[in-house]
């Protein structure tokens, strides 16, 4: 094999459509690229999934592959979730957090891989393992499972082997810890600056757990670590002490560790994407990611070339790389394996999958506080929400709030709506609230309140009112400290449709709900 197809082995590259794309396919011919992830810009029907994923590994194995492409995703479930309609809705980490039993972790987990096993995506960018040990947290939050290190390492470890058991590889993120930042690496480079005893005591405890328990890969995070890194403002990903020392030597990890995206601001706005690709190679890691500029995905792999030419990085590193990426594959699936699968199957989204995961959401979804009594059968009832928002750049943006009033007009007949542009709360407070005297019950949605006063305010004008007001949390749990004088305070953790139908049939008493935080509020 000729070096520029060696180095490709080391690139996984993104795409544009539902549909393999000139350019993938360029890359799969003249450089071997070791794999594609998937966004939900990728994403059609099952069928359709099935189809491109199909049509990759064809392209790989015409243009000479000994084993198939990897295809990843970022599967996280919950607010993280790529896969659309027609797919099953499972539960996100923190929901999975709130039902306090790694059963579930492992039945979501398991269910997870069956699904994207059966469409053709053999490797899982999840579990998340970072402890959200930050409130502020702009980047982690419900994604991870709590703030305790060992429940969330249960957890993790659960979901890890839920999904290898269907088939899937799987992904811990991100190394050595994400869960302590009040900055997005997606924006800029946060800092953790931890000693290397609370690293060891906190952080670094579920990928400890996981790679005993057999983690097959590892995504490193793009946050500086001064007690690691000597250089300073050095991410975590192209650090040699962090990903070498620490990861490899110190933690025994001989699984493939994985960037995160390098084209990320902590990444592209400080070093840059295809120097950053050369710097994480030197670091140690396996694949590096370059989800969408194709001009970045090729001079990425030249650069690294023109490096291994030059000998400050041995081709001998280049192949153990290669080693660890086949072992992991050929673990998982085969040319024979890609062959057999080319039908979808039936349980796909079905009705017995979605009761099974079901189950998981009234286990999860959580009453805070208030006992007050569910709403009545002939109560005219004024839901408000607020129109979605995304608090950080990993979130998929094809979820609504909006399917929150659908779930609810099902259970109750005399339901009225006003959704509000976050913009526009302070506009609207005084008229909503004289509005909403005219009803019986009153449901308020908040995303992301604590960090909207203007949500708040309504809220606790609607409360004054004396209607009761029944307050659904619908991300953050941290809203749930602002609204304790709610008839009851409820938080779903994330704005799926099977949280919303769970949630509805509990506002009218026709089930119950099951969870406890998984994190401190005050």
């Amino acid at each position: 094999m000729n070096l520029h197809k060696k180095v490709g082995r080391l690139l996984i590259a993104g795409f544009k459509g539902t549909t393999m794309s000139p350019e993938i396919k360029r890359l799969i011919h003249e450089y071997h690229i070791g794999g594609v992830i998937l966004f939900g810009r990728n994403i059609g029907t099952p069928q359709e999934i099935l189809a491109l994923t199909q049509s990759l590994q064809h392209e790989a194995k015409t243009a000479g592959y000994t084993s198939p492409l990897l295809i990843c995703i970022d599967q996280e479930n919950g607010v993280v979730r790529r896969l659309g309609e027609g797919t099953t809705i499972i539960p996100g980490a923190m929901l999975l957090g709130a039902t306090h039993d790694p059963n579930q972790a492992f039945k979501a987990g398991q269910m997870t891989g069956k699904e994207l096993k059966a469409l053709g995506i053999n490797w899982n960018l999840a579990p998340v393992v970072d402890i959200n040990n930050n409130p502020k947290n702009p980047v982690i939050g419900v994604r991870s499972f709590g703030e305790d290190a060992l429940e969330v390492t249960d957890m993790a470890k659960n979901s890890m082997l839920g999904m290898q058991e269907s088939g899937v590889m799987t992904t811990l993120k991100h190394f050595p810890g994400h869960g302590d930042t009040s900055v997005d690496s997606h924006l800029d480079l946060p800092v953790i600056a931890h000693d290397l005893k609370r690293l060891h005591e906190v952080e670094l405890v579920p990928f400890k757990e996981c790679i005993a328990a057999g983690a097959d890969a590892i995504m490193s995070a793009h946050v500086y670590f001064p007690a690691l890194e000597s250089q300073a403002n050095t991410p975590a990903t192209l650090s040699r002490s962090v990903i070498t020392g620490l990861l490899r030597e110190e933690l025994g990890f001989d699984g493939v560790v994985t960037t995160d995206c390098m084209e990320m601001d902590a990444i592209a706005k400080g070093i840059g994407t295809v120097n950053g690709c050369v710097k994480a190679v030197e670091a140690g890691v396996d694949l590096v990611m370059v989800s969408h500029i194709h001009p970045l995905q090729e001079q990425s792999i030249l650069k690294i070339v023109e490096v291994v030419e030059n000998g400050l990085i041995s081709e001998q590193q280049i192949d153990h790389s290669i080693e660890r990426i086949e072992r992991m594959i050929a673990k998982y699936t085969s040319w024979a394996d890609i062959e057999n699968s080319r039908e979808l199957p039936s349980f796909i989204g079905s009705d017995a999958h979605h009761t099974e995961m079901k189950s998981i959401y009234e286990e999860g979804i959580t009453l805070v506080s208030g006992d007050g009594q569910p709403i009545g059968p002939d109560d005219k009832v004024l839901l408000i929400y607020p129109t979605n928002e995304y608090a950080t750049m990993v979130e998929d943006k094809r979820y609504a709030t909006l399917s929150m009033a659908e779930k609810l007009k099902k259970v109750h007949q005399h339901v009225d709506i006003i959704e509000i542009e976050p913009s526009q709360y302070d506009r609207v407070i005084s008229q909503v609230v004289e509005e909403a005297k005219t009803y019986d019950r009153i449901v308020a949605l908040t995303l992301n309140a604590v960090q909207h006063p203007n949500q708040q305010q309504l809220i606790h004008q609607l409360i004054e009112t004396g209607t009761p007001v029944d307050v659904v949390a619908i991300r953050t749990p941290y809203d749930a400290a602002q609204f304790q004088k709610a008839n009851r305070m409820i938080c779903t953790y994330e704005f799926t449709q099977t949280s919303f139908e769970v949630v509805a049939e509990y506002l009218v008493g026709k089930t119950q709900i099951n969870g406890r935080l998984p994190v401190s509020i005050t």
